[in-house]
C-alpha cells in the first residue's frame, strides 16, 4: 500500500480553512478529482461524493473535492467553479489543483497517477491509497469500500 501523497492546492471553497491528509489523519478520506466541464463527472462523480458526504459521519468520513484542470483552463477558472458548486449545492470541501509548471497536468493529478476525470481515491485512515478508480463508479461497491474501511483499526 502506497502513501498517499499531500495535496497540492491553490484555493479551496466550502471550508473555513486549508485541509492537508496529516491533519485528516484517523478518518478515511474519498478524493474525488473532477472537471466542471466533464459529462461523466456532473451526471455521475459529483453526484456520487455528494451523496457519500451526505451519508457517512463527517468525523469518520472526509469528502473532499479536487478540481483538476487539464484541459479547457481559460473556462474552468476559480470564478466559474464557485458558481459552479453553488448551483449543484455541493456541500463538502473542494480544493483547486495546482497547475502543473512545464505541463498541462496539475500537481495533485500528476502525484496520484491520475488518468483523466472522474477519478475516485479512497485514502484509509492511517493515509494510505486503498482504492484508485477511473471513471464511473457504482454507488454500492464505494459504499461498501468505504465501510470496510472504517470498520478498520487507524494503524492497520
Amino acid at each position: 500500500m502506497t502513501q498517499a501523497p499531500e495535496l497540492a492546492i491553490s484555493q479551496w471553497f466550502n471550508t473555513d480553512t486549508p485541509l492537508t491528509l496529516a491533519q485528516l489523519r484517523g478518518r478515511v478520506v474519498v478524493l474525488h478529482a473532477f472537471q466542471m466541464l466533464c459529462p461523466g463527472c456532473v451526471q455521475g462523480g459529483i453526484p456520487q461524493a455528494q451523496r457519500i458526504a451526505n451519508l457517512f459521519s463527517p468525523d469518520k468520513v472526509a469528502v473532499i473535492g479536487l478540481h483538476t484542470v487539464f484541459e479547457h483552463h481559460d473556462a474552468m477558472t476559480p470564478v466559474a467553479l464557485k458558481a459552479f458548486l453553488h448551483e449543484y449545492r455541493i456541500t463538502f470541501p473542494v480544493g483547486v489543483d495546482v497547475p502543473g509548471e512545464c505541463t498541462p497536468i496539475p500537481q495533485t493529478m500528476a502525484a496520484y497517477g491520475m488518468q483523466g476525470t472522474p477519478t475516485l481515491i479512497l485514502i484509509d485512515r492511517a493515509g494510505r491509497i486503498r482504492k484508485h478508480g477511473f471513471g464511473a463508479e457504482d454507488d454500492l461497491r464505494v459504499g461498501a469500500d468505504i465501510a470496510l474501511l472504517t470498520a478498520e483499526p487507524a494503524s492497520a
